[in-house]
């Protein structure tokens, strides 16, 4: 099995946790994966340890991926560490497989000269999303990170500290008070696939706004949301 490609014309490509479509997702086995394909970013989760180190993972329980259960933000990161994770089929065990650290994140992507689009998990207080984008700055990528999020107030923070910054509103549907927020800080959308059409697409390219699609894994979708215009398509499996 391998990523199915697409006639994306100008949609650019985002692979969801790495290609989690054919790597465990969030791993750097997936994030390789997507480097080594046509993909313009690569998209992740981060989350903050109990000692206040950053760790890639989407649940806030790894229960799902290893069998472990524990509350992510509860534990120590080297505790975490050493958490094996079960391979694609949920069952493999892979000693290379664990959660990664920020930072391997970010260098993957580097390496690969991918878009590191970075997801803040969970509420963060402000310091610590000023802490995840010096680790960028240190890492000499600051520049290529898109910040996404579910959390209105970690992009507000996001952009009081960090005022040019890429950054997209997560949300599955569209309201009054979404299009308020979009407008009033000055973030691109990251829209689940169904919300979105050409009428929305094109209220959003006047505004200034770009606008990302999740998670689309179907070839027709994809194709349609391509005709309606989006800058981006966030999938599992379609190049």
């Amino acid at each position: 099995m391998d990523t199915i490609r697409i006639d994306r014309k100008s949609t650019l490509m985002v692979a969801h946790r790495g290609v989690s479509g054919l790597e465990k997702e969030n791993t750097l086995a997936a994030f390789i994966a997507a480097g080594n394909r046509s993909y313009y970013g690569v998209e992740t989760d981060v989350h903050r340890t109990g000692d206040g180190k950053f760790i890639i993972i989407h649940d806030s329980n790894p229960k799902r991926v290893s069998g472990v259960s524990c509350r992510v933000e509860n534990e120590d990161f080297e505790t975490l560490r050493k958490i094996n994770l079960k391979d694609i089929d949920d069952v493999t065990e892979r000693i290379d497989l664990h959660m990664p650290s920020l930072e391997e994140y970010i260098r993957i992507c580097k390496k690969y000269d991918k878009v590191c689009v970075l997801e803040l998990k969970e509420a963060m207080s402000e310091q610590d999303v000023i802490e995840i984008a010096e680790t960028a700055k240190r890492e000499e990528y600051i520049d290529n990170i898109i910040f996404i999020s579910f959390c209105l107030d970690n992009l507000k923070y996001l952009r009081k500290n960090y005022p040019t910054q890429p950054a997209q509103y997560l949300f599955g549907s569209f309201s009054d008070d979404v299009w308020d927020a979009l407008v009033k800080y000055k973030l691109d959308i990251d829209a689940h696939s169904s919300c979105v059409n050409e009428e929305v697409v094109k209220k959003a390219h006047s505004l200034g706004m770009k606008v990302n699609c999740w998670t689309v894994d179907d070839p027709e979708e994809c194709n349609r949301l391509v005709g309606c215009g989006v800058d981006f398509i966030t999938s599992d499996i379609l190049e």
